[in-house]
């Protein structure tokens, strides 16, 4: 599922609670570099977020007759966004359970 497809869903479903959107995961990333590491088919994708703190993601092709650049990015960013993703919950859940202690 595409994240627009998730979105939908989740909102037809009616999935009120707090929690991370593929637009709170974009809003936080500021910068994209890759880089090919020389005579290889491995591409890295260093993800930036607002906070300069950094995230990799990877791709690599076992033939490098099958090596496109285009594709390699475009993994390399889907892998390291998902690191986003896990980061963004971490924060939320921290969150929600402090504000929880708080109202105790």
């Amino acid at each position: 599922m595409t994240d627009a497809e998730v979105e939908c869903l989740i909102t037809r479903k009616g999935l009120n609670s707090p929690r991370i959107t593929a637009s709170d995961v974009q809003n936080n990333i500021v910068k994209a570099d890759y880089y090919v590491f020389p005579d290889s088919t491995t591409t890295i994708c260093m993800l930036t977020l607002r906070n300069k703190f950094t995230v990799i993601g990877t791709a690599s092709c076992v033939s490098s007759d099958n090596f496109d650049a285009e594709i390699g990015r475009g993994i390399a960013y889907n892998n390291a966004k998902n690191k986003v993703w896990e980061l963004l919950g971490f924060l939320l859940a921290n969150e929600l359970i402090e504000k929880e202690e708080n109202e105790k």
